[in-house]
């Protein structure tokens, strides 16, 4: 028994998990800026619903004419901040659960499933506040069509923390925490079809994949996670901007009934599709940059434990 929980500690805190954690880091923080100005249109069109303008090309050459020529990439710092944190907890966690669970067998969806949503709760809990905080800086100078919505005067990061405790008290950190904790299953879906993809088209007599392989496995993973939560995503964008009058309770209940106020509202003022909007933008950003993502962190750690001349005990197509 001891000499079992000494291995499962020895699996947790690993070397592999950290290789894993980091290549997940570096690709998620080089693919959104490939991809940022996609995500901003998105943030637009989700949170100022009296834009009219619809699609994306369209949104971004209003940003641009509008706020100038960086408006796009206003915000990246604290995102990629973020971003990074994130993804290196969800990856370091995920990876440290296969490693403990899987220990070398073939996994399956259910399992790959279950891995994801635990890392996606832990990740959700951590680092709440650091997308909360970017939010709001994202979209701080943007000229909105919604007469309703307050602008915001933050100096950076670390001002940002200092007002919204002081003006808002420290429960405004973790706004939209209960729509992240249901959206842990974007990324779980996503895991859980992308690994079963790879164990379907095993290829290889290693089972090797070529580039096009990870990035198109990637891509089809995340579209089909993003269309199955994207309603949740919306609300997730509103709440931490924080301008919903129904937000302020607290509690799980009040959280619920945010969720479903905002649904409600969305619902009769622009129909079903209301709650898909900005799917085109969220669509173009997400599954090229998680395409991108997925292709740079198996080359990124298929190159570490290459030169560090060290075999992975898990492979994540196993």
């Amino acid at each position: 028994m001891d000499d079992q929980s000494e291995f499962r500690i020895s699996d947790v805190f690993s070397y592999e998990s950290l290789v894993h954690a980091t290549a997940g880091a570096l690709g998620s923080v080089t693919s959104m800026t490939v991809f940022y100005p996609l995500d901003s249109a998105r943030l637009r069109l989700q949170v100022d619903e009296k834009r009219k303008a619809k699609s994306t090309p369209a949104v971004l050459a209003e940003i641009v004419r509008e706020e100038g020529l960086l408006a796009p990439y206003r915000g990246w710092f604290p995102v990629i901040c973020s971003l990074c944190c994130s993804n290196f907890v969800y990856f370091y966690t995920f990876n440290s659960v296969k490693a403990s669970w899987v220990k070398g067998r073939r996994s399956t969806p259910s399992k790959d499933l279950l891995m994801g949503i635990f890392a996606g709760v832990v990740n959700v809990l951590i680092t709440t506040p650091l997308w909360v905080v970017n939010t709001r800086l994202k979209l701080q100078g943007a000229k909105f069509r919604n007469r309703d919505i307050k602008s915001t005067h933050y100096k950076g990061i670390l001002d940002a923390f200092k007002q919204i405790l002081h003006n808002e008290g420290i429960s405004a950190l973790w706004n939209g925490t209960f729509p992240s904790l249901l959206l842990v299953l974007n990324p779980s879906i996503q895991f859980m079809f992308y690994e079963g993809l790879k164990r379907q088209l095993h290829r290889g007599p290693d089972g090797e994949f070529s580039s096009l392989d990870v990035f198109l496995i990637g891509a089809v993973a995340k579209a089909i996670a993003t269309i199955a939560t994207y309603p949740l995503q919306t609300v997730q964008s509103i709440l931490r901007f924080g301008r919903n009058r129904e937000q302020r309770e607290s509690k799980i209940i009040g959280s619920v009934k945010s969720i479903l106020f905002l649904w409600k509202q969305r619902f009769r003022s622009e129909g079903i599709l209301g709650l898909f909007k900005g799917l085109e933008a969220k669509l173009l950003q997400t599954v090229l940059s998680a395409a991108l993502m997925f292709l740079l962190y198996e080359k990124i750690a298929a190159t570490t434990f290459r030169v560090m001349g060290i075999k992975p005990r898990q492979h994540s197509h196993k």
